[in-house]
């Protein structure tokens, strides 16, 4: 993902509601939100160029985010794996509190920048690996956000997409993000962050929902993770120029063993 929203309230009916845009080229070859078979009980949008994937859940009630980092200070390890595959090994994994604390300790330097977020009905962490460091914590009740640099940064369009979601009702909260994800306006040159590309693919950028020939926004998703553990998620994808590819409505149950 590139941009997302998401309000967390542990303890109640509804712990998770997150809304997100995910935005690459239009030439990645991509498989639309699907129950995987390979590995089986995994529900999500799948990269077929490494086989990872932004936003999945599983059939315990587990779900894992992840975004890129942007920052011209961080140099990319060689030889570095693809980021998407953390969010297809933070759903498999038995221990996700070690295997999270692993992933900060040693294995995340391996990976250009990221951030991944992991939410059960009980907890939500944030890792995130930048020029600063890799920090593990796990996020307070509240509504957030995430876009290209760390947790909450207020990039224009990612304070647009948490008030959109702050002051939406729970009945209406997909309406109220919808419209504000698919806002194609771009931020004043005063208020661009310094990411490291050019001006111009800056204010590109800058854009809630990005549209282009070449590179945009694939898709929008919302998720929600009930008290039971069950997750329900919608995809909506484009194509070239923001072109609408379709819609996929799909539910995961919690697996009893």
């Amino acid at each position: 993902m590139c941009l997302i929203t998401f309000a967390w309230h542990p303890g109640s009916t509804q712990p998770l509601r997150l809304a997100a845009n995910r935005d690459e080229f239009h030439a990645r070859p991509t498989a639309p939100l699907a129950f995987w078979d390979n590995p089986r009980g995994l529900m999500g949008g799948r990269d077929l160029e490494a086989g990872g994937t932004w936003l999945a859940a599983n059939q315990q009630g587990r779900v894992a985010a992840l975004t890129n980092v942007r920052d011209p200070r961080l140099a990319t390890p060689a030889d570095a794996p693809s980021r998407g595959e953390l969010v297809a090994s933070a759903l498999q994994c038995s221990d996700i509190d070690a295997w999270l604390i692993e992933l900060a300790n040693t294995e995340a330097k391996h990976y250009a920048g990221f951030n991944l977020l992991v939410a059960t009905t009980e907890r939500l962490w944030h890792l995130h690996r930048g020029y600063d460091g890799t920090h593990l914590t796990e996020i307070a009740s509240g509504v957030h956000g995430l876009s290209n640099a760390t947790l909450n940064t207020p990039w224009p369009k990612l304070t647009a997409v948490k008030q959109a979601l702050a002051h939406s009702h729970p009945d209406n909260w997909r309406h109220a993000t919808q419209e504000a994800l698919h806002s194609p306006r771009v931020a004043p040159d005063t208020s661009l962050p310094d990411t490291g590309v050019s001006l111009s693919l800056e204010r590109q950028l800058s854009a809630a929902f990005i549209i282009g020939e070449q590179y945009g926004t694939r898709a929008t998703t919302w998720l929600t993770l009930n008290q039971q553990g069950e997750v329900a998620m919608t995809e909506q994808r484009f194509g070239p120029l923001g072109r609408f590819e379709g819609e996929t409505t799909l539910s995961s149950s919690v697996s009893r063993g």
